[in-house]
């Protein structure tokens, strides 16, 4: 199944008659050639019929979504971005300059809703990498649904972001509190470089006497080095639950199980425990944060 065929199956199960049938003509414009204002004006008007409430998708519509293309999660997708993106992928001569021209011009139009779907769908898109520039506008915005959009739940960032786009975006989760964890390929992307800006933020945050956030040490890895398994040492020591936990999975990521080990045996809180025990065990993928994230709450499928 090709990306549009998900969303297109997905849609299926969702959009009643009226709303199917607004669709269907929709899709029909788009794909016959509709002019670039046409193209802007359904993609707004798609919010008069599409329902805005949560995909929720199945766990095979997940499967289905990882299997088209590697890095895409519809979990946090509502179904009005669906029908957009599906929209989008609708576009005549879409690998042809024509079809790069209406989707810039999209842009330029967009609202809010309208530009989280149009970041969503850039990782579809044939030659991807002439989105470049406009997935970086999306990764440097401080609006976090925006961010979010051009960088959490896709490959784009990891595919085709220079390195210094892709530190920027990185770090930048931290700023906004956007789930570094929900970023599609951090672990094949640590460097030096980026565990050393990650730890330039521990020790200014130290100085101000602030806390650290447990996803910013996913950003070390092996790359720790003394430098940092002194500093995850003292988190251990000094932290909260929270905290402990995620450098406990920082230090099993830097391959210092005998501290991890140490940490584990002195620890009394059962959640920190739980996810020390865990990490032993080799599950400290950059996903296993999800677990001290509280605003994680995985969406009940539609059956």
């Amino acid at each position: 199944m090709s990306s549009l065929d998900v969303c297109l199956s997905a849609l299926d199960a969702r959009l009643d008659a009226r709303q199917q049938d607004w669709f269907q003509r929709a899709r029909a414009e788009v794909r016959q050639g509709a002019d670039d204002d046409r193209f802007c004006q359904l993609l707004s008007q798609a919010s008069r019929y599409a329902p805005r409430g949560a995909l929720a998708p199945s766990e095979s519509e997940l499967s289905a979504a990882r299997a088209a293309l590697e890095g895409w999660s519809l979990e946090r997708w509502s179904v009005l971005e669906c029908v957009r993106v599906a929209l989008v992928l609708s576009l005549e001569r879409l690998s042809e300059p024509r079809g790069e021209r209406a989707v810039e011009e999209a842009f330029r139009y967009a609202d809010i809703g309208e530009m989280c779907a149009l970041y969503k769908s850039l990782a579809h898109l044939p030659l991807p990498e002439r989105f470049v520039w406009r997935a970086g506008e999306g990764a440097r915005s401080s609006m976090r649904a925006l961010f979010e959009a051009a960088v959490c739940d896709t490959p784009f960032p990891a595919r085709y972001f220079d390195d210094n786009a892709w530190r920027q975006a990185v770090i930048k989760c931290l700023f906004i509190e956007a789930p570094m964890w929900r970023v599609w390929g951090l672990d094949s992307r640590l460097e030096p470089e980026l565990a050393r800006m990650a730890l330039d933020l521990v020790e200014e945050r130290r100085s101000a006497g602030r806390p650290i956030h447990p996803e910013l040490w996913i950003c070390l890895g092996r790359h720790a080095g003394a430098r940092g398994v002194a500093q995850l040492e003292r988190e251990i020591r000094e932290g909260s639950p929270r905290a402990r936990a995620g450098a406990g999975l920082a230090l099993a990521r830097a391959r210092e199980l005998d501290r991890l080990q140490t940490a584990l045996a002195s620890e009394s809180d059962p959640f920190v425990r739980q996810i020390l025990t865990e990490a032993l065990a080799g599950r400290a993928a950059s996903s296993s944060w999800s677990a001290l994230d509280p605003t994680h709450k995985p969406l009940t499928p539609v059956r």
